[in-house]
């Protein structure tokens, strides 16, 4: 074999830079690119031995990658098919180029063209010289009478092919790092690389003698024949430090798209925890990105494990998926498989169910809010919780609360509490007047709490707190009146006083006698928009006025001592005090204003004494 120049075929002033700068943001890919191309080499080889069209000793496939500081060389090498000259020609110089020259006409300039053209065309291999000034490549092809070939190329469209040196079959990736790259000229830093990227290649991968790689890892698997504790060692190889999974998922399909993967329901203990340990998207075992949002549904976005599959579309640094029907299709197929396995849970053991329901549910009511044909499928299993810590479907919860009224067709009222510590005070009175109360106190329950009203019949949702606990549910039951019209008129012009400038709506009304004496409420439609005003980070509705009701409880003894008191300070000191501890019960009263109420505390109880 006689030396040989040549230009590659490509009619562009120089290909190099375009790959350079548009994959400079992910550079370290380069080696993720070289030993995936040596492990299809390998693969492929396997695949003509079974074929029988390659009758050779196979022996142990692998790809080694090895460096040397001195030399500054970064070296990847596999035993698999090899090239020849020819082939070389073919793969490196011609293919990879062929038709280019337009594409990069019409794109140049934009980094969208960028992006697709090296994705376009298949030129992982040129990654190299993101962090390479010079490449070379010493191969041997598996075919009989073959001879060694060597190709070498500084970063310009310029190469060269001679005879090589390689003496087994396979290829030798010699990169020769530049000096902006050395950094990767460092075990560490390599190892890094290849446990993130390679940690599952079906190929044998060694970084200077050490193994990298576990080449069967649970996903291609038959579930068959795995044990949970199979699965749970697995989670921990993913995410050594997480708590173990609730439950997992083993996708397994070949038709009409190829998935496998596992996906792992984990256990959430502050919702408000940012997501670390993502879904790990895979394509043939090669670690492709954890920013999956495309393919999995986005209220499954807090799951963790992997997914591979070769029928999604990836551009050149196979991070970012592209549109396609596939992707779709996928995306429908987890939504359903994710479905099917929490009402195969829900029905098999429902005690177990709902012990898993704090973590579950943030899943379950996420996908009922986002996507139509979750929330219809989730029916059967999506849980409600009461303040005592029962749980019901919605259907059930609904026969349930018939069983309170009067006119069973009528509009019900669900009552609920989204902080039971707060609001025991209004639970309590619910509950003593025979009423049930739903918790909702994870943050989701703001967004969900109108979902149920939306697709509910005939049903409102209020928080105990927002009217008097009498009149939350009208029963059609009126307390008994102890104040005359006129008493009620002069208690409400004390208050009135004594409210001093506050932005409150009085008003007297009576209740039993046990209840406070004063009740702060809120209106549920005014607190809701002030909610989601305060939730979205921004003034979107304008400035919510403040509607807080001070309904005066006029059966209560307080409010006979105001009626009682002597003087006109004195009557507006106890209604100040009353205001205060109705403010302070929902936690409404602070700074100046509560130092005052622990002083009026002393001073009144030092009066009485």
């Amino acid at each position: 074999m006689t030396q040989e120049k040549g230009s590659i075929s490509i009619h562009t002033e120089n290909i190099f830079p375009i790959i350079k700068k548009f994959l400079y943001s992910d550079h370290e890919i380069f080696l993720r690119e070289l030993v995936s191309n040596g492990v299809d080499a390998c693969q492929k080889l396997k695949k003509l031995a079974q074929l029988g069209e390659y009758s050779g000793e196979l022996g142990e496939l692998r790809i080694s990658v090895n460096y040397d500081k001195e030399a500054k060389t970064i070296t990847i090498s596999d035993n698999g098919l090899g090239m020849t000259a020819d082939e070389i020609k073919k793969y490196i110089n011609q293919i990879a180029f062929s038709g280019a020259a337009e594409f990069v006409e019409k794109y140049k300039g934009t980094e969208e063209g960028g992006q697709q053209i090296i994705g376009h065309f298949g030129l992982g291999f040129y990654s190299a010289f993101m962090v390479a000034a010079q490449v070379e490549i010493q191969t041997l092809s598996h075919q009989d009478g073959a001879s060694p070939a060597r190709w070498i190329c500084d970063g310009n469209t310029e190469f060269e092919i001679s005879v090589g040196n390689r003496s087994e079959r396979g290829t030798d990736i010699i990169l020769h790092i530049a000096e902006d790259s050395e950094e990767f000229l460092d075990q560490f830093r390599l190892k890094t690389i290849l446990s993130k990227y390679g940690k599952f290649l079906p190929v044998e991968v060694y970084l200077a003698e050490e193994k990298i790689n576990n080449t069967s890892p649970l996903w291609t698997k038959n579930p068959a024949d795995l044990k949970d504790e199979d699965y749970i060692a697995f989670y921990k190889e993913l995410y050594p430090f997480n708590a173990d999974p609730l439950f997992w998922i083993h996708l397994n399909v070949d038709y009409p798209f190829n998935l496998t993967g596992i996906l792992f329901f984990p256990q959430i203990k502050n919702e408000l925890e940012p997501v670390r340990d993502k879904i790990q998207l895979y394509s043939r075992q090669v670690f492709i990105t954890d920013e999956v949002k495309d393919v999995v549904p986005e209220f499954l976005m807090l799951l963790q494990g992997v997914i591979d599959s070769p029928d999604i579309p990836l551009n050149v640094s196979r991070s970012y998926l592209q549109a396609d029907s596939n992707v779709k299709k996928i995306n429908n197929h987890i939504t359903k498989k994710v479905a099917d396995k929490l009402q195969e849970l829900f029905t098999q053991d429902r005690k177990s169910f709902e012990e898993k329901w704090n973590s579950i549910g943030l899943f379950v009511k996420y996908g009922q809010i986002s996507e139509d044909k979750f929330a219809e499928r989730a029916k059967g299993f999506s849980l409600l919780k009461n303040a005592e810590g029962n749980y019901f479907t919605t259907e059930e919860y609904s026969e349930k609360v018939k069983e309170t009224q009067t006119d069973k067709n009528e509009q019900q009222v669900w009552l609920y509490t989204s902080d039971p510590a707060k609001q025991s005070f209004y639970v309590e009175q619910a509950k003593n007047q025979g009423y049930d109360v739903l918790q909702m106190d994870q943050i989701i329950d703001s967004h969900y709490l109108g979902y149920l009203e939306r697709t509910l019949e005939k049903t409102s949702l209020k928080r105990v707190d927002s009217e008097l606990p009498s009149k939350l549910i009208d029963k059609g039951e009126p307390s008994l009146d102890l104040l005359t019209p006129e008493q009620k008129d002069a208690l409400k012009v004390v208050f009135e006083g004594a409210a001093e400038g506050k932005k409150l709506t009085l008003q007297v009304e009576p209740m039993r006698a046990e209840d406070l004496p004063v009740v702060i409420t809120e209106n549920e439609f005014m607190r809701r928009m002030k909610e989601m005003n305060m939730g979205r980070g921004m003034n979107m509705f304008g400035e919510m006025p403040e509607m807080i009701n001070a309904t005066i409880n006029a059966n209560h003894p307080l409010v006979s001592k105001i009626n009682e008191a002597g003087s006109e300070e004195l009557k507006k000191k106890i209604a100040r005090q009353a205001l205060d501890l109705a403010l302070l019960s929902q936690h409404k009263l602070e700074g100046p204003e509560l130092s005052a109420f622990i002083a009026r505390t002393l001073e009144l109880s030092q009066a009485m004494n």
